[in-house]
């Protein structure tokens, strides 16, 4: 339930309206803005009388809130949320590039992705110490040895980490090291996970689920949100479909549906999308035309020889080459790279 307040409306006022709410066993989260107040009220509120507070004259007005994500409603929360991760900004004019490679291999490369991507204007370094597969036989990660040269590398490029975590026994050693903690679309429906994340004050970036609709993936934000943790970013990465010549397909559409239903920021994924390098830049260019926040990129610097993922991986030139062709899309739509 959304209750929106008049201008002006004096605190003591304010403050019946909310003994009213919590009487009521509802939780309340209060947004203030320039010219309103509006209570976005959490809980069953199926059985509540709303003339309890429409009876107050400095009510405008309340509405129910059919869709059952709240936190993550954009009615709840009305202006885009910006979410800074370690100075880098989600959701502001500026967009945010991720990128680095797939698994983390060695320290060599590492460094020399970290410091080609930083020169190409990338504001995160990415980069996989834990991967979860689809087969149990395919390279897994170097774990905690790939997780400490992944965070050496953001240190020598000062640029912050973002990297997958598969577990909640994880967490605690997550939080000491990592600037963005992404739930791969695998864990998606990870509640206990989910709960879990909820607890911490780090940001959170959730991929798309392989099959997840919209609704669901806004249902797992709400998860991660209603155990405290708000900072979350979501991750368009391509949904499964009945296509087969690509590795996913790359819902565009989610992005103003997304911002539609959402004041959460949102960036796109292009690479795990599509499956392959050379559809990664159109793929990139479209996502900032439509309204993307944001992209991951996977960059590696010999991806003939990669250790996974090698296929989709731009190598750094090109990633240069792409930077530039962004910036000037990110000018045509009102945004900076």
């Amino acid at each position: 339930m959304i209750i929106v307040l008049k201008p002006g409306a004096p605190q003591e006022e304010c403050e019946k309206i909310k003994g009213i709410l919590l009487k009521n066993n509802f939780q309340i989260n209060e947004i203030v803005g320039v010219n309103m107040t509006i209570y976005g009220v959490v809980g069953d509120t199926s059985t509540f009388d709303p003339r309890l507070i429409t009876v107050n004259d400095w009510v405008e007005k309340v509405m129910r809130v059919q869709e059952p994500f709240k936190r993550a409603n954009r009615m709840f929360h009305p202006e885009a949320t910006i979410i800074d991760v370690s100075g880098v900004k989600f959701g502001g004019k500026r967009l945010a590039v991720i990128a680095g490679p797939c698994s983390i291999e060695t320290k060599e490369q590492m460094n020399t992705v970290a410091a080609a991507v930083k020169a190409a204007g990338a504001t995160l370094l990415r980069g996989g110490a834990f991967k979860p597969r689809t087969s149990p036989y395919s390279f897994q990660g170097l774990k905690e040895k790939g997780l400490e040269m992944l965070t050496a590398a953001g240190k020598e490029n000062n640029l912050p980490v973002v990297t997958e975590i598969m577990s909640a026994d994880k967490i605690e050693e997550f939080v000491d090291c990592v600037d963005l903690i992404q739930v791969g679309a695998r864990n998606m429906q990870n509640f206990e996970l989910l709960k879990e994340l909820g607890k911490t004050n780090v940001p959170i970036l959730l991929k798309r689920g392989l099959s997840a609709t919209i609704e669901e993936w806004l249902m797992s934000a709400e998860y991660i949100m209603a155990g405290g943790n708000e900072r979350v970013i979501l991750c368009e990465r391509g949904i499964r479909t009945f296509e087969t010549y690509t590795r996913n397909t790359l819902d565009l559409s989610a992005i103003p549906a997304i911002k539609k239903l959402s004041h959460l920021p949102i960036i796109v994924d292009p690479s795990h999308a599509a499956g392959m390098w050379w559809m990664v830049e159109p793929l990139a260019k479209a996502a900032i035309a439509v309204g993307a926040d944001g992209l991951m990129i996977e960059v590696h610097n010999d991806p003939e020889n990669a250790w996974c993922d090698g296929g989709q991986s731009l190598k750094p030139e090109r990633f240069d080459n792409l930077m530039k062709e962004l910036s000037e899309i990110a000018q045509i739509v009102g945004r900076e790279l």
